[in-house]
Protein backbone atom coordinates (compact mmCIF):
# COMPACT_ATOMS: atom_id res chain seq x y z
CA UNK A 1 0.00 0.00 0.00
CA UNK A 2 0.80 3.49 -0.84
CA UNK A 3 -0.79 6.22 1.63
CA UNK A 4 -0.92 9.94 1.23
CA UNK A 5 -2.50 12.65 3.48
CA UNK A 6 -4.12 15.43 1.74
CA UNK A 7 -6.11 17.09 4.69
CA UNK A 8 -5.50 16.41 8.46
CA UNK A 9 -7.33 19.20 10.18
CA UNK A 10 -10.70 18.60 11.94
CA UNK A 11 -13.74 20.81 12.73
CA UNK A 12 -12.92 23.23 9.85
CA UNK A 13 -10.17 24.50 7.51
CA UNK A 14 -7.58 26.54 8.93
CA UNK A 15 -5.24 27.66 6.62
CA UNK A 16 -1.86 29.72 7.56
CA UNK A 17 -2.65 33.27 8.16
CA UNK A 18 -0.44 36.22 7.75
CA UNK A 19 0.51 36.81 11.20
CA UNK A 20 2.25 33.19 11.84
CA UNK A 21 3.70 33.68 8.03
CA UNK A 22 5.32 36.45 9.44
CA UNK A 23 6.62 35.01 12.83
CA UNK A 24 8.23 32.08 10.80
CA UNK A 25 10.11 34.71 8.52
CA UNK A 26 11.31 36.64 11.30
CA UNK A 27 12.36 33.28 13.48
CA UNK A 28 13.91 32.43 10.45
CA UNK A 29 15.81 35.88 10.11
CA UNK A 30 17.06 36.24 13.62
CA UNK A 31 18.89 33.37 13.16
CA UNK A 32 20.86 33.17 9.45
CA UNK A 33 23.91 34.42 8.65
CA UNK A 34 25.84 35.83 5.64
CA UNK A 35 26.96 32.36 5.17
CA UNK A 36 23.70 30.95 4.79
CA UNK A 37 22.92 33.47 2.33
CA UNK A 38 26.05 32.74 -0.21
CA UNK A 39 24.39 30.78 -2.55
CA UNK A 40 20.82 29.15 -2.96
CA UNK A 41 22.38 25.94 -1.86
CA UNK A 42 23.55 27.73 1.38
CA UNK A 43 20.58 28.99 1.25
CA UNK A 44 18.54 25.27 1.02
CA UNK A 45 21.08 23.56 3.53
CA UNK A 46 20.17 26.51 6.23
CA UNK A 47 16.25 25.85 5.63
CA UNK A 48 17.51 21.84 5.77
CA UNK A 49 18.67 22.12 9.60
CA UNK A 50 15.43 24.46 10.97
CA UNK A 51 12.35 22.69 12.18
CA UNK A 52 9.69 21.20 10.80
CA UNK A 53 7.46 23.97 11.70
CA UNK A 54 10.03 27.15 10.94
CA UNK A 55 9.65 26.17 7.33
CA UNK A 56 6.84 24.34 6.67
CA UNK A 57 3.07 23.86 7.60
CA UNK A 58 1.33 20.68 9.03
CA UNK A 59 -1.93 22.35 6.30
CA UNK A 60 -4.86 23.71 6.43
CA UNK A 61 -7.18 21.27 4.24
CA UNK A 62 -9.66 18.77 6.49
CA UNK A 63 -9.74 15.01 6.73
CA UNK A 64 -8.79 13.33 3.04
CA UNK A 65 -6.47 10.04 2.75
CA UNK A 66 -5.12 8.48 -0.42
CA UNK A 67 -4.77 4.78 -0.39
CA UNK A 68 -3.13 2.79 -3.88
CA UNK A 69 -3.17 -0.81 -3.91
CA UNK A 70 0.39 -2.56 -4.67
CA UNK A 71 -0.20 -4.60 -7.42
CA UNK A 72 -3.27 -2.27 -9.40
CA UNK A 73 -2.44 0.89 -8.25
CA UNK A 74 -6.43 1.19 -7.72
CA UNK A 75 -6.95 4.48 -6.09
CA UNK A 76 -8.89 4.17 -2.40
CA UNK A 77 -9.74 7.51 -0.72
CA UNK A 78 -10.75 7.93 3.22
CA UNK A 79 -12.73 10.83 3.64
CA UNK A 80 -13.75 13.68 1.67
CA UNK A 81 -13.15 16.61 3.41
CA UNK A 82 -11.24 19.74 1.82
CA UNK A 83 -7.79 17.77 1.04
CA UNK A 84 -9.95 16.27 -1.79
CA UNK A 85 -9.86 19.06 -3.85
CA UNK A 86 -6.24 19.10 -4.17
CA UNK A 87 -6.14 15.31 -4.77
CA UNK A 88 -8.96 16.02 -7.62
CA UNK A 89 -6.71 17.93 -9.40
CA UNK A 90 -3.56 15.76 -8.91
CA UNK A 91 -5.76 13.13 -10.70
CA UNK A 92 -6.57 15.46 -13.38
CA UNK A 93 -3.30 16.78 -14.34
CA UNK A 94 -1.50 13.80 -13.95
CA UNK A 95 -3.54 10.56 -14.03
CA UNK A 96 -5.30 11.00 -16.88
CA UNK A 97 -9.08 11.89 -15.16
CA UNK A 98 -10.13 14.46 -17.20
CA UNK A 99 -10.65 11.97 -19.91
CA UNK A 100 -12.74 9.48 -18.27
CA UNK A 101 -12.85 5.84 -17.41
CA UNK A 102 -11.42 5.69 -14.44
CA UNK A 103 -13.00 4.50 -10.87
CA UNK A 104 -12.08 5.70 -7.20
CA UNK A 105 -13.39 4.04 -3.97
CA UNK A 106 -14.25 6.44 -1.20
CA UNK A 107 -14.92 5.11 1.97
CA UNK A 108 -16.70 7.61 4.72
CA UNK A 109 -15.92 7.83 8.44
CA UNK A 110 -18.82 9.86 8.87
CA UNK A 111 -20.55 12.66 7.35
CA UNK A 112 -19.85 16.03 9.74
CA UNK A 113 -18.46 18.56 7.58
CA UNK A 114 -15.37 18.56 7.70
CA UNK A 115 -15.30 15.15 6.15
CA UNK A 116 -18.03 15.65 3.12
CA UNK A 117 -17.54 19.23 2.21
CA UNK A 118 -14.56 18.77 -0.45
CA UNK A 119 -16.58 16.38 -2.62
CA UNK A 120 -18.21 19.17 -4.42
CA UNK A 121 -14.90 20.35 -5.70
CA UNK A 122 -13.95 17.40 -6.35
CA UNK A 123 -13.55 17.49 -10.47
CA UNK A 124 -13.05 13.89 -11.01
CA UNK A 125 -16.72 14.02 -10.43
CA UNK A 126 -17.88 15.65 -13.30
CA UNK A 127 -15.55 13.95 -15.82
CA UNK A 128 -18.29 11.63 -17.90
CA UNK A 129 -16.80 8.32 -17.73
CA UNK A 130 -15.21 8.30 -14.16
CA UNK A 131 -17.27 6.10 -11.60
CA UNK A 132 -16.92 6.67 -8.27
CA UNK A 133 -17.98 3.65 -5.43
CA UNK A 134 -19.16 5.43 -1.60
CA UNK A 135 -18.39 3.15 0.97
CA UNK A 136 -20.02 3.56 4.40
CA UNK A 137 -22.39 1.50 6.89
CA UNK A 138 -24.93 4.42 6.85
CA UNK A 139 -27.67 3.30 5.04
CA UNK A 140 -28.69 6.86 4.01
CA UNK A 141 -25.05 8.48 2.65
CA UNK A 142 -26.37 8.80 -0.45
CA UNK A 143 -29.11 11.34 0.91
CA UNK A 144 -26.51 13.26 3.15
CA UNK A 145 -24.57 13.55 -0.11
CA UNK A 146 -27.69 14.82 -1.80
CA UNK A 147 -28.68 17.28 1.10
CA UNK A 148 -24.89 18.92 1.11
CA UNK A 149 -25.45 20.00 -2.45
CA UNK A 150 -29.16 20.94 -1.90
CA UNK A 151 -29.51 24.57 -4.52
CA UNK A 152 -29.51 26.34 -0.96
CA UNK A 153 -26.29 25.27 -0.13
CA UNK A 154 -24.22 24.43 -3.59
CA UNK A 155 -24.76 25.78 -6.96
CA UNK A 156 -24.88 22.26 -8.57
CA UNK A 157 -26.62 19.26 -7.48
CA UNK A 158 -24.42 15.78 -6.83
CA UNK A 159 -26.32 14.33 -9.54
CA UNK A 160 -25.58 17.08 -11.81
CA UNK A 161 -22.22 15.87 -11.59
CA UNK A 162 -21.19 13.91 -14.32
CA UNK A 163 -19.67 11.38 -13.31
CA UNK A 164 -21.04 7.84 -12.21
CA UNK A 165 -21.78 7.00 -8.71
CA UNK A 166 -22.80 4.06 -6.95
CA UNK A 167 -23.41 3.66 -2.97
CA UNK A 168 -22.76 0.64 -1.02
CA UNK A 169 -23.27 -0.05 2.53
CA UNK A 170 -20.90 -1.80 4.64
CA UNK A 171 -21.46 -4.29 7.32
CA UNK A 172 -19.66 -4.48 10.85
CA UNK A 173 -19.70 -8.15 10.60
CA UNK A 174 -17.92 -8.18 6.95
CA UNK A 175 -15.02 -7.25 4.65
CA UNK A 176 -14.79 -5.79 1.42
CA UNK A 177 -11.66 -6.47 -0.95
CA UNK A 178 -10.88 -3.87 -3.60
CA UNK A 179 -8.29 -5.57 -5.64
CA UNK A 180 -5.78 -7.40 -3.15
CA UNK A 181 -6.65 -4.97 -0.33
CA UNK A 182 -9.31 -6.31 2.55
CA UNK A 183 -11.50 -3.57 4.31
CA UNK A 184 -13.42 -3.98 7.75
CA UNK A 185 -14.95 -0.67 9.35
CA UNK A 186 -15.69 -0.66 13.34
CA UNK A 187 -18.15 1.96 15.26
CA UNK A 188 -16.52 4.51 17.00
CA UNK A 189 -17.86 6.76 20.18
CA UNK A 190 -18.55 9.73 18.24
CA UNK A 191 -22.02 12.18 18.12
CA UNK A 192 -23.99 11.01 15.21
CA UNK A 193 -21.81 8.00 15.04
CA UNK A 194 -18.51 7.72 13.16
CA UNK A 195 -16.42 4.47 12.00
CA UNK A 196 -12.62 3.33 11.90
CA UNK A 197 -11.17 1.56 8.59
CA UNK A 198 -8.66 -1.82 8.93
CA UNK A 199 -7.06 -1.96 5.16
CA UNK A 200 -4.62 -5.04 4.79
CA UNK A 201 -2.56 -6.57 2.30
CA UNK A 202 0.18 -8.78 1.99
CA UNK A 203 0.34 -8.75 5.53
CA UNK A 204 0.72 -5.24 6.19
CA UNK A 205 -1.75 -3.15 8.17
CA UNK A 206 -2.92 0.27 7.87
CA UNK A 207 -5.48 1.47 10.54
CA UNK A 208 -7.57 4.69 9.81
CA UNK A 209 -9.45 6.14 12.79
CA UNK A 210 -10.27 9.76 12.72
CA UNK A 211 -13.26 11.25 14.95
CA UNK A 212 -13.37 9.01 17.88
CA UNK A 213 -12.85 9.82 22.06
CA UNK A 214 -11.25 8.18 24.02
CA UNK A 215 -10.94 8.31 27.75
CA UNK A 216 -9.60 7.10 31.05
CA UNK A 217 -13.39 6.83 32.09
CA UNK A 218 -13.98 4.17 29.70
CA UNK A 219 -10.54 2.43 30.09
CA UNK A 220 -12.21 -0.90 31.36
CA UNK A 221 -14.76 -1.23 28.35
CA UNK A 222 -11.60 -0.37 25.96
CA UNK A 223 -10.88 -4.07 24.85
CA UNK A 224 -13.60 -4.57 22.88
CA UNK A 225 -11.80 -2.70 20.16
CA UNK A 226 -8.28 -4.71 20.81
CA UNK A 227 -9.29 -7.20 17.94
CA UNK A 228 -9.90 -4.07 14.91
CA UNK A 229 -6.77 -2.37 16.43
CA UNK A 230 -4.27 -4.73 17.46
CA UNK A 231 -0.99 -4.96 15.85
CA UNK A 232 -1.29 -2.22 13.16
CA UNK A 233 1.65 -1.12 11.22
CA UNK A 234 0.43 2.16 10.54
CA UNK A 235 -2.61 4.04 13.02
CA UNK A 236 -3.63 7.06 11.78
CA UNK A 237 -5.59 8.40 15.11
CA UNK A 238 -7.84 10.99 16.06
CA UNK A 239 -5.43 13.26 18.86
CA UNK A 240 -7.11 16.89 18.38
CA UNK A 241 -6.66 17.90 21.92
CA UNK A 242 -4.45 18.25 24.32
CA UNK A 243 -5.01 16.57 27.61
CA UNK A 244 -6.11 19.95 29.76
CA UNK A 245 -8.02 20.51 26.53
CA UNK A 246 -10.00 17.43 26.70
CA UNK A 247 -10.78 18.37 30.32
CA UNK A 248 -13.32 20.58 29.28
CA UNK A 249 -14.39 19.18 26.07
CA UNK A 250 -15.44 15.60 27.29
CA UNK A 251 -18.11 14.51 25.02
CA UNK A 252 -17.23 16.60 22.03
CA UNK A 253 -15.86 13.39 19.76
CA UNK A 254 -12.07 13.51 20.29
CA UNK A 255 -9.24 12.23 21.95
CA UNK A 256 -6.37 13.54 24.01
CA UNK A 257 -2.59 13.57 22.57
CA UNK A 258 -2.01 11.75 25.88
CA UNK A 259 -4.93 8.65 25.54
CA UNK A 260 -3.98 8.25 21.57
CA UNK A 261 -0.71 7.36 22.66
CA UNK A 262 -1.83 5.11 25.63
CA UNK A 263 -4.35 3.15 23.04
CA UNK A 264 -1.38 2.90 20.19
CA UNK A 265 0.95 1.75 22.76
CA UNK A 266 -1.95 -1.19 24.40
CA UNK A 267 -2.25 -1.77 20.69
CA UNK A 268 0.62 -2.66 19.93
CA UNK A 269 0.76 -0.45 17.09
CA UNK A 270 3.92 0.46 15.12
CA UNK A 271 3.65 3.59 14.02
CA UNK A 272 0.92 6.38 15.82
CA UNK A 273 0.01 9.05 13.08
CA UNK A 274 -1.50 12.02 15.28
CA UNK A 275 -4.47 13.97 12.93
CA UNK A 276 -7.38 15.56 12.86
CA UNK A 277 -5.59 18.78 14.22
CA UNK A 278 -7.31 21.53 15.90
CA UNK A 279 -8.06 24.29 13.59
CA UNK A 280 -6.80 27.04 16.80
CA UNK A 281 -3.63 24.85 16.99
CA UNK A 282 -0.88 26.86 14.66
CA UNK A 283 2.02 24.88 13.43
CA UNK A 284 4.90 25.79 16.81
CA UNK A 285 1.81 24.38 19.08
CA UNK A 286 1.56 21.27 17.25
CA UNK A 287 5.31 20.41 17.34
CA UNK A 288 4.92 21.58 21.25
CA UNK A 289 2.22 18.78 21.16
CA UNK A 290 4.64 16.26 19.51
CA UNK A 291 7.28 16.76 22.23
CA UNK A 292 4.88 16.34 24.43
CA UNK A 293 3.48 12.97 22.54
CA UNK A 294 6.91 11.80 22.74
CA UNK A 295 7.83 12.58 26.76
CA UNK A 296 4.66 10.86 27.40
CA UNK A 297 5.67 7.50 25.92
CA UNK A 298 8.82 8.19 27.17
CA UNK A 299 7.80 8.30 31.04
CA UNK A 300 5.88 5.41 29.61
CA UNK A 301 8.72 3.33 29.54
CA UNK A 302 8.50 2.39 25.67
CA UNK A 303 10.17 3.20 22.75
CA UNK A 304 7.25 2.35 20.31
CA UNK A 305 5.29 3.04 18.49
CA UNK A 306 6.82 5.71 16.36
CA UNK A 307 4.88 9.09 16.93
CA UNK A 308 4.27 11.35 13.92
CA UNK A 309 2.50 14.45 13.72
CA UNK A 310 0.49 14.58 10.43
CA UNK A 311 0.71 17.01 8.06
CA UNK A 312 -0.26 17.87 4.13
CA UNK A 313 2.03 15.53 1.35
CA UNK A 314 2.88 12.96 3.94
CA UNK A 315 3.54 9.64 2.46
CA UNK A 316 3.91 6.16 3.47
CA UNK A 317 4.75 2.69 2.30
CA UNK A 318 3.97 -0.83 3.31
Amino acid sequence: MKIKLWGVRGSLPAPINNQQLRRKLEQLLMKITPDDLGTIDSVRSFLDRQPFHATQTVGGDTTCVEVRSQEHNSLLVFDAGTGIRRLGDSLIRNEGFAEGGKEIHIFISHTHWDHIQGFPFFVPAYIPGNKIHFYSPFEDLQERFERQQLYDHFPQPLEGMASVKEFHTLSTEGSVNIDGITISCFPLNHPGGSFAYRLTENQKTFVFATDAEFTMVQIDELQEYNPFFREADILIFDSQYTLEEAFYKFDWGHTSVSMAVNMAISWNAKKLVMTHHDPSYDDEKLAAILDLALEHRKNMHKNEPEIIQAYEGLEFYL
